[in-house]
Protein backbone atom coordinates (compact mmCIF):
# COMPACT_ATOMS: atom_id res chain seq x y z
CA UNK A 1 0.00 0.00 0.00
CA UNK A 2 1.23 3.26 -0.55
CA UNK A 3 2.42 5.64 2.37
CA UNK A 4 0.48 8.63 1.11
CA UNK A 5 -2.85 5.78 1.38
CA UNK A 6 -1.22 4.94 5.20
CA UNK A 7 -1.86 8.50 6.14
CA UNK A 8 -5.25 9.10 4.57
CA UNK A 9 -6.41 6.00 6.58
CA UNK A 10 -5.85 7.80 9.93
CA UNK A 11 -8.18 8.61 12.03
CA UNK A 12 -6.63 11.96 12.14
CA UNK A 13 -7.26 13.72 8.51
CA UNK A 14 -4.84 14.91 6.46
CA UNK A 15 -5.43 18.45 7.16
CA UNK A 16 -4.88 17.94 10.90
CA UNK A 17 -1.79 16.71 10.87
CA UNK A 18 0.83 19.25 12.10
CA UNK A 19 4.02 20.65 10.22
CA UNK A 20 6.08 18.17 12.53
CA UNK A 21 3.83 15.06 11.21
CA UNK A 22 4.08 16.19 7.93
CA UNK A 23 8.00 16.74 8.15
CA UNK A 24 8.50 12.82 9.19
CA UNK A 25 6.40 11.71 5.78
CA UNK A 26 8.73 13.37 4.14
CA UNK A 27 11.95 12.56 5.43
CA UNK A 28 10.88 8.97 5.15
CA UNK A 29 9.76 9.39 1.26
CA UNK A 30 12.57 10.85 0.34
CA UNK A 31 14.51 7.98 1.72
CA UNK A 32 12.20 5.97 -0.08
CA UNK A 33 12.55 7.29 -3.17
CA UNK A 34 16.76 7.68 -2.76
CA UNK A 35 16.39 3.83 -2.49
CA UNK A 36 14.46 3.64 -5.26
CA UNK A 37 16.80 6.14 -7.28
CA UNK A 38 19.57 3.40 -6.11
CA UNK A 39 17.53 0.28 -7.52
CA UNK A 40 17.20 1.73 -11.08
CA UNK A 41 20.50 2.94 -11.45
CA UNK A 42 21.92 -0.37 -10.38
CA UNK A 43 19.40 -2.33 -12.83
CA UNK A 44 20.51 -0.02 -15.79
CA UNK A 45 23.76 -0.85 -14.91
CA UNK A 46 23.00 -4.43 -15.24
CA UNK A 47 21.18 -4.49 -18.08
CA UNK A 48 24.34 -2.74 -20.01
CA UNK A 49 26.55 -5.94 -18.72
CA UNK A 50 24.06 -8.47 -20.02
CA UNK A 51 23.65 -6.39 -23.34
CA UNK A 52 27.36 -6.66 -23.74
CA UNK A 53 28.00 -10.01 -23.28
CA UNK A 54 25.17 -10.86 -25.48
CA UNK A 55 27.07 -9.24 -28.36
CA UNK A 56 30.22 -10.99 -27.59
CA UNK A 57 28.59 -14.55 -27.14
CA UNK A 58 28.06 -16.26 -30.68
CA UNK A 59 25.88 -19.33 -29.19
CA UNK A 60 22.17 -18.88 -29.74
CA UNK A 61 21.46 -20.98 -26.67
CA UNK A 62 23.43 -18.41 -24.47
CA UNK A 63 21.92 -15.66 -26.33
CA UNK A 64 18.60 -16.17 -25.58
CA UNK A 65 19.16 -16.79 -22.13
CA UNK A 66 20.36 -13.27 -22.07
CA UNK A 67 17.72 -11.93 -23.70
CA UNK A 68 15.32 -13.26 -21.20
CA UNK A 69 18.02 -11.84 -18.21
CA UNK A 70 17.72 -8.55 -20.08
CA UNK A 71 13.76 -8.75 -20.40
CA UNK A 72 13.38 -9.23 -16.48
CA UNK A 73 15.55 -7.01 -15.98
CA UNK A 74 13.54 -4.20 -17.91
CA UNK A 75 10.49 -5.66 -16.26
CA UNK A 76 11.99 -4.83 -13.40
CA UNK A 77 13.61 -1.27 -13.89
CA UNK A 78 9.46 -0.23 -15.45
CA UNK A 79 7.92 -1.54 -11.92
CA UNK A 80 10.60 0.14 -9.94
CA UNK A 81 10.42 3.33 -11.86
CA UNK A 82 6.45 3.37 -11.25
CA UNK A 83 7.38 3.05 -7.76
CA UNK A 84 9.28 5.98 -8.10
CA UNK A 85 6.69 8.11 -10.12
CA UNK A 86 4.07 7.19 -6.84
CA UNK A 87 7.23 8.01 -3.98
CA UNK A 88 7.49 11.18 -6.01
CA UNK A 89 3.98 12.75 -6.06
CA UNK A 90 3.65 11.45 -2.31
CA UNK A 91 6.17 13.42 -1.81
CA UNK A 92 4.94 16.45 -3.43
CA UNK A 93 1.64 16.43 -1.63
CA UNK A 94 3.28 16.43 1.94
CA UNK A 95 5.97 18.69 0.81
CA UNK A 96 2.76 21.07 -0.79
CA UNK A 97 1.00 20.57 2.47
CA UNK A 98 3.28 21.50 5.15
CA UNK A 99 4.79 24.11 3.39
CA UNK A 100 1.08 25.55 3.10
CA UNK A 101 0.79 24.73 7.41
CA UNK A 102 3.81 26.40 7.74
CA UNK A 103 2.62 29.76 5.79
CA UNK A 104 -0.70 29.76 7.29
CA UNK A 105 1.07 29.62 11.06
CA UNK A 106 3.02 32.48 10.06
CA UNK A 107 -0.22 34.38 9.19
CA UNK A 108 0.84 34.30 5.68
CA UNK A 109 -2.37 33.04 3.89
CA UNK A 110 -1.45 30.49 1.67
CA UNK A 111 -4.00 28.14 -0.24
CA UNK A 112 -5.96 25.97 2.30
CA UNK A 113 -5.46 22.43 3.93
CA UNK A 114 -9.39 21.56 4.46
CA UNK A 115 -9.55 19.02 2.27
CA UNK A 116 -12.70 17.20 1.73
CA UNK A 117 -13.16 13.46 0.99
CA UNK A 118 -13.92 14.22 -2.16
CA UNK A 119 -10.41 16.02 -2.49
CA UNK A 120 -8.57 12.97 -1.28
CA UNK A 121 -10.10 10.75 -3.87
CA UNK A 122 -8.96 12.72 -6.45
CA UNK A 123 -5.43 12.95 -4.73
CA UNK A 124 -5.24 9.42 -4.33
CA UNK A 125 -6.36 8.69 -8.05
CA UNK A 126 -4.05 11.13 -9.25
CA UNK A 127 -1.03 9.26 -7.56
CA UNK A 128 -2.16 6.04 -8.98
CA UNK A 129 -2.93 7.20 -12.38
CA UNK A 130 0.13 6.11 -14.62
CA UNK A 131 -0.94 8.14 -17.45
CA UNK A 132 -0.68 11.38 -14.91
CA UNK A 133 2.51 13.23 -15.10
CA UNK A 134 4.40 14.62 -12.14
CA UNK A 135 4.20 17.54 -13.97
CA UNK A 136 -0.13 17.37 -14.44
CA UNK A 137 -0.04 15.99 -11.04
CA UNK A 138 1.77 19.22 -10.22
CA UNK A 139 -0.70 21.34 -11.44
CA UNK A 140 -3.72 19.37 -10.43
CA UNK A 141 -2.02 19.07 -6.85
CA UNK A 142 -2.35 23.25 -6.72
CA UNK A 143 -5.25 23.35 -7.75
CA UNK A 144 -7.12 21.90 -5.12
CA UNK A 145 -5.13 23.56 -2.56
CA UNK A 146 -5.35 26.88 -4.06
CA UNK A 147 -1.80 27.50 -5.04
CA UNK A 148 -2.01 30.18 -7.80
CA UNK A 149 0.77 31.29 -10.32
CA UNK A 150 1.53 34.15 -7.56
CA UNK A 151 1.45 31.71 -4.27
CA UNK A 152 4.64 32.67 -2.01
CA UNK A 153 7.65 31.65 -3.51
CA UNK A 154 9.60 30.86 -0.57
CA UNK A 155 6.74 27.71 0.05
CA UNK A 156 7.47 26.31 -3.49
CA UNK A 157 11.29 26.51 -3.31
CA UNK A 158 12.05 22.80 -1.60
CA UNK A 159 9.83 21.32 -4.74
CA UNK A 160 10.11 23.52 -8.10
CA UNK A 161 13.62 23.80 -10.12
CA UNK A 162 16.03 26.58 -9.46
CA UNK A 163 17.41 28.11 -13.04
CA UNK A 164 20.47 26.03 -12.41
CA UNK A 165 18.36 22.77 -12.05
CA UNK A 166 16.51 23.98 -15.07
CA UNK A 167 19.21 24.18 -17.09
CA UNK A 168 20.72 21.04 -15.94
CA UNK A 169 16.80 19.45 -17.69
CA UNK A 170 17.97 21.42 -20.52
CA UNK A 171 21.34 19.75 -20.71
CA UNK A 172 20.11 15.98 -20.16
CA UNK A 173 17.40 16.76 -22.94
CA UNK A 174 20.25 17.86 -25.24
CA UNK A 175 22.44 15.03 -24.38
CA UNK A 176 19.55 12.40 -25.18
CA UNK A 177 19.39 13.67 -28.80
CA UNK A 178 22.99 13.32 -28.93
CA UNK A 179 23.47 17.24 -29.26
CA UNK A 180 25.94 17.04 -25.79
CA UNK A 181 28.67 14.50 -24.81
CA UNK A 182 28.19 13.01 -21.53
CA UNK A 183 32.00 14.89 -20.43
CA UNK A 184 30.68 18.67 -22.04
CA UNK A 185 27.15 18.22 -20.08
CA UNK A 186 28.82 17.58 -16.62
CA UNK A 187 30.99 20.33 -17.40
CA UNK A 188 27.91 22.65 -17.99
CA UNK A 189 25.92 21.14 -15.59
CA UNK A 190 28.58 21.63 -12.83
CA UNK A 191 29.47 25.22 -14.30
CA UNK A 192 25.71 26.34 -13.99
CA UNK A 193 25.43 25.34 -10.04
CA UNK A 194 28.75 26.80 -9.27
CA UNK A 195 27.43 30.06 -11.05
CA UNK A 196 23.98 29.97 -8.89
CA UNK A 197 26.53 29.23 -5.59
CA UNK A 198 28.60 31.96 -6.47
CA UNK A 199 26.07 34.79 -6.75
CA UNK A 200 25.31 36.91 -4.18
CA UNK A 201 21.50 36.68 -4.56
CA UNK A 202 20.75 33.53 -4.69
CA UNK A 203 17.53 32.00 -5.74
CA UNK A 204 15.21 30.86 -3.34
Amino acid sequence: MALIDKIFGRKKSLSELNRQELRREEILLTKQRDRLFKKIGDVSTQKQKIFQQGAQQKSPELRKALAQDFELKTQEQLMAARELNLRSKELLTVSRLRMVKENNEKGRALGRLNLTDKDVAKISGWIEDDSVSQDMYNERLNTILELGADADKDALSNTELTSSGNELMAIWNQMDKGAVKEEQGFEQADQAVRRRNASPDKEA
